[in-house]
């Protein structure tokens, strides 16, 4: 593995540790800030599933910390036990946030649809891409290594990557939405409504740090396998 592969990796995960920590931090700090009409995440997720006419989505408490997430398969709005319980801003932001995606579910948004057809793809890339591209590089002690098999693993792995960039609009509208209603709603008003804004923000900036991570990877993965085709 070249310096600057390894170097751009560095750069991402310092960049990615730094980004956790700031949406852990700023989650906990809105944690504290308890919603005017005091309704729990899961009440929050469900008056926005109903103000949206979506009544076959099931409001899920399931275990662990920003573990939420919407599962299209089943159609689950799946809320770890703080956002399900907690009557604050965080949960508030957090459980709107996740009905937004089944909300693009419901309305067949085209790049949720997008990224709904490119997961068997990346299942499959994700568990084979870097196992190929060390094969590729002469990792193994197969020699100087084989730019053919290489290029396979870079093609496996650009599809993980376009899955990264995909996601990104998923994310970012699904804040958008969610955003939209609370202050409709005026379950967030104000202060609040920046606060929810902000915490939405800093967990949109995690997919946002991924891709660019994905991306910067593929590219110098790129340049490798053009370097070990010339030699």
């Amino acid at each position: 593995m070249t310096f600057e592969l390894i170097a751009v990796s560095i750069v991402f995960m310092l960049i990615g540790m730094f980004v956790q920590s700031r949406l852990k931090s700023k989650f906990k700090e809105y944690s504290l800030v308890p919603t005017s009409n005091g309704m729990s995440g899961a009440e929050v997720a469900k008056k926005m599933l109903n103000d949206n006419g979506i009544y076959d989505v099931q409001v899920m408490d399931v275990e662990g910390a920003l573990t939420d997430h919407y599962n299209p398969a089943n159609k689950t709005i799946n809320l770890s036990h703080d956002v399900f319980e907690g009557r604050n801003v965080s949960a508030a932001a957090v459980a709107a946030h996740e009905c937004g995606h089944a909300v693009q579910h419901a309305t067949a948004y085209a790049m949720l649809q997008l990224r709904s057809k490119i997961v068997p793809a990346v299942q499959i890339s994700s568990n084979l891409s870097q196992w190929i591209i060390i094969a590729g590089l002469g990792f193994m002690g197969f020699g100087g290594g084989n730019p053919t098999i290489l290029l396979v693993g870079i093609i496996l792995f650009a599809v993980t990557t376009l899955f990264t960039l995909v996601t990104l609009p998923v994310e970012f509208d699904a804040s958008a939405r969610a955003l939209a209603w609370l202050n409709t709603t005026k379950i967030t008003s104000g202060k609040q409504q920046e606060q929810a804004k902000d915490a939405l923000k800093w967990a949109a900036l995690t997919y946002v740090v991924a891709a660019l991570a994905s991306l910067a990877t593929l590219v110098q993965y790129i340049m490798i396998y053009q370097g070990r085709s010339r030699n």
